[in-house]
């Protein structure tokens, strides 16, 4: 039975991880560069985020902003524009502030000290440990959730690997096995080994490359390893959400408030509010009350789902045909059809399908 792994183990270990990563990796176009900003921005796009979501969005952000010089002198709603579809938009703004820093401080270098980069906002332990480590090979060790499930069956660790205790022991353990001749391949190998390997429900022990130094492996517990996490209890909602189009099929958008941030990502957002009981009742009497239509006036465009976290969204869609639209201080009124060209979250996309779809199919008279 495989023992904790030290020593000489561990240099095997390291060996026969970096060659099976040098063979195996998947061909991803950040790994085709050193380039600090390029590498910085796959990060943040992939936390949280699929890789199949990530690329597309990457190519195209890259072609928007091909320098962190650009990046900074562009305006906000730019980079959240092009970031639409990638979701939790702080990341895009808090990209945006850093690369302004980056400009201002670090003469348009992403900073390869680790005080320095961690300053920047944005930028946690794992983000930073990951740039510093591929761009410059600074010996810093990642640790995310796969990398933390590679440690967990490598050494049968059992317990909840968030609790702040047993995290910053993986921290520890993450350091001690790092490679410090090639850090930026061995953390993303250790990566890509829980992403493609080492899978979270089913892991693929029969194909691991280091399957000789797991304990948990070899105590036939890999599948059970690590615990799981208590979820939240799914919330459900639903939210109503008013289309304005005016006779030259314009719409109303409004900034979202604190309220609705989480939903709609402080981007553009259709006038809306929370229904307990009829969706279109409440939302007749909200437009009645904040910009005096008529309840009669909504027409429902149809139903969509959408989740955040632990809230399970029904996206309630009305069109509601004015001939002038409300004057609102600090309101956007585009086209519907050209919502594109500004910066709205995904739950807006999906209400404004449902109205464009009813529009198509009953034109206005």
């Amino acid at each position: 039975m495989a023992g904790k792994l030290t020593g000489a183990g561990i240099a095997a270990f390291r060996r026969k991880l970096l060659a099976w990563y040098r063979g195996a990796k998947r061909d991803l176009p950040w790994r085709r560069t050193r380039d600090p900003y390029r590498i910085w921005l796959a990060e943040i796009m992939l936390q949280q985020t699929r890789v199949a979501a990530v690329i597309p969005h990457y190519a195209r952000f890259l072609d928007r902003f091909p320098a962190v010089e650009v990046l900074a002198r562009s305006p906000v709603e730019d980079v959240l524009r092009l970031w639409s579809g990638l979701g939790y938009y702080s990341r895009a703004r808090n990209l945006h502030r850093a690369a302004q820093e980056i400009v201002a401080r670090h003469a348009g270098q992403f900073p390869s000290e680790l005080s320095a980069a961690l300053a920047l906002p944005g930028i946690g332990r794992y983000t930073a440990a990951a740039i510093l480590s591929i761009t410059y090979g600074e010996p810093h060790a990642v640790l995310d959730g796969n990398v933390a499930r590679v440690l967990a069956r490598l050494d049968a660790i059992r317990g909840d690997l968030r609790a702040p205790a047993r995290w910053r022991g993986l921290e520890a353990r993450a350091q001690e096995i790092l490679a410090r001749r090639a850090p930026g391949d061995w953390n993303q190998a250790m990566m890509e080994l829980g992403a493609m390997v080492c899978l979270p429900k089913t892991p693929r022990c029969d194909a691991c490359p280091v399957r000789l130094w797991c304990r948990a492996a070899a105590l036939g517990i890999a599948g059970e390893l690590p615990a799981a996490r208590a979820k939240p209890k799914p919330v459900r909602v639903t939210l109503a959400a008013a289309v304005l189009v005016d006779p030259r099929h314009r719409t109303l958008l409004l900034q979202s408030n604190a309220r609705e941030a989480a939903l709609f990502s402080r981007l553009w957002q259709f006038p809306a509010v929370e229904a307990d009981g009829d969706p279109r009742t409440a939302l007749a009497l909200h437009l009645q009350n904040k910009f005096g239509l008529r309840a009669a006036d909504c027409v429902p465009a149809g139903d969509s789902r959408h989740s955040v976290t632990f809230r399970q969204i029904r996206l309630a869609a009305f069109v509601v045909r004015v001939k002038r639209l409300p004057r609102i201080a600090g309101a956007r009124t585009p086209k519907l059809a050209e919502l594109h060209r500004l910066p709205i979250s995904n739950a807006a996309r999906k209400i404004a399908e449902q109205a464009l779809r009813m529009l198509s199919q009953r034109p206005h008279s």
